[in-house]
């Protein structure tokens, strides 16, 4: 089955008892049993619910996956990933990282005995350097999030299996749409289900899928028993939106280009961090490993000003500022100030986060109005 088929039917099947073709909100918390134990498959919905059952299949097919799970939010999902781990165990991670994600591991995982090194991960085969005995889990972002680097999944995951390392890769930005890091070696894929997979701003959610079946075993253990799941209204919300992940992505690719090119152009403009320049660092593993470049868009302002910059974003019009991404509305956010800001301003400006940046994520609108407001905003 195709991917655009995969969206729309992967996984899914009739609901039995009318046929009704999308899944029905089961907004129940508990099941009737027949004698202690006996049951139809659901006991309790903390453990599963058959909306949520739906979504998870619906993720492991577009993953290529084999098994899928879905928590509460994005946070959630890399709560669990980390609760594989054991005090003493180490992690590896990209410098350039979301700042929610950086504030889990330094801000609570860190004081459980684990340690976290954030290194460039440009160039994957320098990872092998910081790899130890101890050494348990990489943590990858491709796209990273916001300055756009790109990693090479499938070297990262050579050197992963060859010291018995698990490999996890926050595949958000670019959705399975355009990768698939379990097909390049990855072990877990991870998604903020809030962005592009929801797709309309309307639900906070997050996913694992995996292929390996001992994995999966571990992670529903950890997610029944943690109870970081989300509801069946949202799951059945999250269905919905991938049922039209293809076609907005296609969009999103479209004006993402056209965007990142009148940025590329303009005389106020002084960086764009797109993946799909020939200039950008990895630009030949973006091309290889994505079928296209994605609708997220960071650039700075000349001279790196500050103020300039926070005018851009007050006075947009069709972008809406505002936390997030991945909607089929334009966003515009200052990671600085916003996303980043639980990162300490020396650490993320050395990975390129300074003050003027500005992150777009770019929508579904007619590129033409998108373009125009942006022009009238930079001025």
């Amino acid at each position: 089955m195709k991917f655009n088929t995969k969206t729309i039917h992967g996984g899914q099947q009739p609901d039995p008892a009318y046929g009704s073709v999308m899944p029905p909100i089961y907004q129940t918390s508990t099941y009737a049993q027949t004698t202690p134990g006996g049951h139809k498959g659901y006991e309790y919905s903390r453990s599963a619910n058959p909306t949520r059952t739906a979504l998870e299949n619906s993720f492991a097919s577009i993953e290529n996956g084999e098994f899928g799970l879905a928590f509460g939010s994005g946070l959630a999902a890399i709560d669990a990933v980390i609760k594989l781990l054991e005090p003493g165990d180490e992690v590896i991670s990209t410098n350039d990282l979301y700042g929610g994600t950086y504030r889990l591991f330094t801000s609570i995982f860190k004081k459980f005995g684990i340690k976290f090194n954030f290194i460039g991960m440009g160039n994957a085969s320098n990872i092998e350097n910081y790899i130890t005995d101890n050494t348990k889990l990489i943590w990858v972002e491709t796209p990273t999030n916001p300055m756009m680097n790109i990693i090479d999944i499938k070297t990262t995951a050579t050197i992963a299996k060859r010291h018995n390392v698990l490999l996890a890769v926050d595949n958000t930005f670019a959705t399975p749409y355009l990768q698939r890091p379990l097909e390049l070696g990855a072990d877990i894929v991870m998604h903020s289900a809030t962005k592009y997979l929801g797709g309309h701003s309307d639900l906070v959610m997050g996913a694992l899928i995996v292929k390996d079946k001992d994995l999966a075993d571990r992670l529903y253990f950890i997610q029944n028993a943690s109870g970081a799941v989300c509801g069946p209204q949202d799951s059945f919300l999250a269905l919905r939106g991938i049922k039209t992940l293809h076609v907005r992505m296609q969009r999103h690719c479209e004006n993402g280009r056209a965007v990142a090119e009148y940025l590329a152009s303009h005389p106020k403009i002084e960086n764009v961090y797109w993946p799909g320049f020939e200039s950008h660092p990895n630009h030949d593993i973006a091309k290889e490993q994505m079928s296209d470049f994605g609708g997220m868009v960071s650039f700075t302002t000349k001279g790196n000003n500050y103020q300039q910059s926070i005018k851009i974003v007050e006075n947009l019009k069709v972008f809406t500022l505002a936390e997030s991404l991945g909607g089929v509305e334009s966003l515009a956010g200052h990671p600085a100030s916003m996303t980043h800001a639980s990162i300490p301003k020396e650490e993320r400006e050395k990975t390129g986060v300074v003050d003027s940046l500005i992150r777009l994520s770019v929508g579904i609108e007619d590129g033409v109005d998108l373009i125009a407001d942006l022009k009238q905003a930079i001025g």
